[in-house]
């Protein structure tokens, strides 16, 4: 595949995954393996979003919700490396990990590595013989939510917004919180401004999608199980939709049900996408000749 130069600040059209150069340079995390380095600038880029939404805990500490499965999606590895992964960093004193139960992910607290506390040595959590803190690794087969481990944390169990009874965090929000983040939703915005209800409009049908229990969903007249459309979408991300918005943009076509052509857009995006683009780079190659 051939693909174009930069041209001008062309570059800066992209987000990108900060990690603190101080990871690379500063003698304490030398021997930490530069996968764990990269995932530590994922779980930054979840923090400020989270930061964002307001997601703290009574003592005003910002956490997060990543799981093994996430890690998996986003480095490609293997389960076993993922977990080694969130494990390496926990000893490194990088993140916290607080254990919910019930089938509930773990809350994440990403650390800030250049504070006072942070300056102190390391303790591996598994032998730490304080009796504050315990790590119980659960069964990798076992679902997503289940792939945690135990830390210590100020947050009581019994506090209204973690119980049963008022769970703080719903199927729905899960869903709103991963697209706005995968789709890099502030991005979009910044870069279609024209485009903000659309963008809004797309996040909540995905979120509509991925939410319901049916078990078969019609996309392009066709009924397709309702998980492979899940997966297909929940691999979307900020380039898929702003082909698809140029797509409507470009279409001059009349469009009866809004709903059924953006749910076929959106799901046949990741394969039409490419041939488009090198379609459009062969024309533009061959008016160069």
């Amino acid at each position: 595949m051939s693909y174009d130069y930069f041209y001008g600040q062309s570059g800066e059209l992209f987000s990108y995954y900060r990690i603190p150069k101080a990871l690379f340079q500063d003698s304490r995390f030398q021997p930490l393996s530069t996968d764990a380095k990269t995932l530590y600038g994922i779980l930054l880029d979840r923090m400020s979003l989270s930061a964002r939404n307001g997601w703290l805990d009574k003592a005003g500490r910002v956490f997060i919700i990543y799981t093994v499965q996430e890690v998996q999606d986003s480095l490609g590895c293997a389960d076993k490396k993922a977990t080694k992964l969130l494990r390496e960093l926990e000893e490194y004193g990088l993140i916290e990990r607080k254990r919910r139960g019930l089938g509930k992910p773990d809350l994440i607290y990403v650390k800030n590595f250049s504070s006072e506390s942070s300056k102190t040595p390391y303790l591996n959590r598994d032998n730490d013989d304080s009796g504050t803190v315990q790590n119980t690794l659960q069964d990798p087969a076992k679902l997503r939510c289940n792939k945690t481990e135990r830390n210590n944390t100020e947050v009581s169990d019994t506090d209204p917004i973690y119980s049963d009874e008022n769970d703080w965090m719903s199927k729905r929000a899960q869903l709103e919180e991963y697209f706005s983040q995968s789709l890099e939703v502030d991005l979009l915005l910044r870069l279609c401004p024209d485009d903000e209800d659309t963008i809004y409009q797309i996040v909540d049908l995905l979120v509509d999608t991925c939410a319901t229990n049916r078990k078969t969903l019609r996309i392009a007249g066709d009924d397709k199980p309702a998980e492979v459309v899940r997966s297909r979408f929940m691999n979307l991300n900020a380039d898929h939709i702003r082909f698809v918005l140029k797509c409507l943009a470009e279409n001059s076509s009349p469009i009866r049900n809004m709903k059924q052509y953006l749910l076929a857009s959106l799901y046949n995006a990741p394969t039409t996408m490419q041939l488009f683009y090198q379609n459009q780079t062969n024309h533009d190659l061959a008016m160069r000749r």
